[in-house]
């Protein structure tokens, strides 16, 4: 039995993803962005209070790069992964944890600009540095993606699952458009059944209300 934790357009809608890309069987147990995560119940599921969390062969798995490795070893037919000894193993692992690079800044606007219930408490500062974050983020995808579809030479796997979804989050406050390949293989990968099943169903409560946040000049 495999059970994910999930709270829609979070981190853990990139474990969602995965698992339908690997046509596995699972359950998925939504959760509010709210004080539940802080409830006993969930912390005896990831001590962090966030997810995701996967439930998976009798124990608890958090943090999506531990999530994602582990599913890729459990499911090596499913040819998400590279496991040890592939010779992309080492660009595999660089990506799949790039994405938690790109997450940091996301999380960051994602407070600046929503979390925050005061004007006086948010800063311009802080949003344009960390939107100029993601610009670099966008840089790096955008110089790998250089005569290739993918992030990797063998092919669409769980390094696009990871950095693709930090990259839906991010465009709430960082436009694709000066990136044209990051742009094209957005669309590519998106377009895939296995991120439309992951997004939110029509009426499920979001955490964007907006596709973009514009800059806050206070």
């Amino acid at each position: 039995m495999i059970r994910l934790h999930h709270v829609p357009q979070s981190r853990s809608m990139r474990t969602f993803w995965l698992l339908h890309e690997m046509g596995v069987e699972f359950e998925v147990v939504q959760w509010p962005f709210d004080k539940s995560l802080r409830s006993p119940e969930y912390l005896a599921l990831n001590p962090a209070g966030r997810v995701p969390a996967l439930e998976m062969d009798g124990r608890t798995i958090w943090e999506t790069g531990a999530i994602t490795e582990a599913l890729c070893e459990r499911f090596p037919d499913s040819a998400m992964g590279r496991m040890p000894g592939d010779a992309e193993r080492i660009d595999w692992l660089i990506w799949v944890h790039f994405s938690e690079t790109l997450s940091q800044h996301v999380a960051a606007l994602t407070q600046q600009h929503l979390m925050l219930y005061d004007d006086a408490m948010r800063s311009p500062v802080v949003m344009k540095l960390e939107a100029r974050r993601i610009e670099k983020c966008y840089a790096a995808i955008e110089g790998r993606l250089e005569g290739r579809d993918y992030l990797l030479d063998g092919g669409f796997s769980a390094a696009d699952v990871s950095v693709g979804q930090a990259v839906y989050m991010a465009r709430h406050f960082a436009p694709l458009e000066a990136f044209p390949r990051l742009a094209a293989w957005y669309a590519r990968i998106t377009a895939r059944p296995g991120f439309i099943a992951s997004l939110p169903v029509e009426d499920a409560e979001r955490l964007y209300t907006r596709d973009y946040y514009e800059p806050w000049e206070g």
